[in-house]
């Protein structure tokens, strides 16, 4: 069956780890969490996802030559039941960290000062468009057929957050090398192009942060740091521009479970939410099938988009990773990364 995906072509190439050819693409989907049927579990790579798709597209784009083809929206049903853990982030927000900084903003809380966001620290991104990067950011080009693909997808995904009140996104896959951290970063680049939003985009990767270098940004502190409550917001969270903000990590935390169980975490993202008052937070995160730190992770988020390499990813890998959300978050969709050219849907 056809489906409402998107490709792209970049023209950036970067790293084994999160690079994409320059044959390759980039295809995704927003839709409820649907089971992967069982005939899947094969061990050949994935480059069709046919089993994720459940309607024919309702109109086809118009004829054009190989370039991007614009996709019918679909407004997605509510997923299975689960208790998003935007209850403690909607505008309605409980706790008193939350209140407090609703209702006096800068006010001191828990022996602080609660920061805006114009009081972030703002930084400059180094210019890495002509030389090799380990991970290409296509945000340049506005032109190109990957922002394109970005672009949808940002859409989309700001449709399905803003109609469940979720604010908290993962990016994940189920092993290493599917471009997590390329995806999150140029999602993020296109959110942050809409006027009056924000997004911050954190580097959940702990035990391979990779944000700060493909930005070309000194990271100031640890991340650990941060979720334990010793650093404050404005120590550890720095502004790009009035849409994007970015929580960097300084150096690899071996221990990433066990600092993402740390019971200050909850109320550090609480004050961090409260005080920043973002659209969305995106996690970029490790791969959810290396070690637990995901699945330790999950009582905090609203939804999760997993990236499948179109090159690597097998079909087992992905029922293994819905199983592990099964109950717990929503899948909201899969980006198929380096897709094959004779996998992607032509429309004429």
């Amino acid at each position: 069956m056809k489906d409402n995906l998107l490709r792209a072509d970049p023209t950036a190439q970067g790293t084994e780890d999160e690079s994409w050819s320059q044959t390759s693409g980039l295809r995704h989907s927003i839709r409820p969490r649907r089971h992967l049927p069982d005939d899947l579990m094969a061990d050949a790579p994935v480059d069709m996802l046919d089993v994720l798709r459940s309607k024919p597209p309702v109109q086809t784009a118009p004829e054009a030559p190989e370039t991007i083809a614009e996709p019918t929206m679909q407004t997605p049903a509510q997923p299975a039941p689960v208790q998003p853990a935007s209850a403690l982030s909607a505008p309605a927000l409980t706790s008193a960290v939350d209140a407090a900084a609703h209702q006096t903003p800068g006010a001191d809380v828990a022996g602080r000062n609660v920061p805006h966001w114009d009081d972030l620290d703002l930084v400059t991104p180094g210019d890495r468009r002509n030389r090799a990067t380990a991970i290409p950011v296509v945000d340049a080009a506005r032109d190109s057929l990957a922002v394109q693909a970005f672009d949808l997808l940002r859409t989309r995904l700001r449709k399905t957050t803003g109609e469940n009140g979720w604010v908290n996104i993962a990016i994940t896959a189920p092993t290493r090398g599917c471009g997590t951290t390329f995806t999150a970063l140029n999602l993020a680049l296109s959110l942050s192009r809409i006027a009056g939003s924000r997004t911050v985009l954190m580097d959940f990767n702990l035990r391979d942060p990779g944000l700060a270098p493909a930005l070309d940004v000194a990271a100031p502190g640890e991340m650990r740091d941060f979720l334990s409550g010793d650093a404050r917001i404005e120590d550890q969270i720095q502004r790009v521009s009035d849409t994007l903000a970015l929580g960097l990590n300084a150096a690899p935390d071996m221990d990433a479970a066990e600092t993402l169980q740390n019971p200050a975490l909850s109320r550090t993202l609480d004050q961090m939410r409260a005080a920043l008052r973002p659209d969305l937070v995106i996690y970029d995160m490790p791969p959810m099938l290396g070690h637990d730190d995901v699945s330790a992770f999950l009582p905090h988020l609203d939804g999760i988009l997993l990236v499948s390499d179109g090159s690597q990813t097998m079909g087992k890998q992905l029922v293994e990773c819905e199983h592990m959300l099964d109950g717990q978050v929503p899948l909201l969709g899969v980006v198929l990364n380096r897709a094959r050219s004779n996998s992607l849907p032509r429309y004429k």
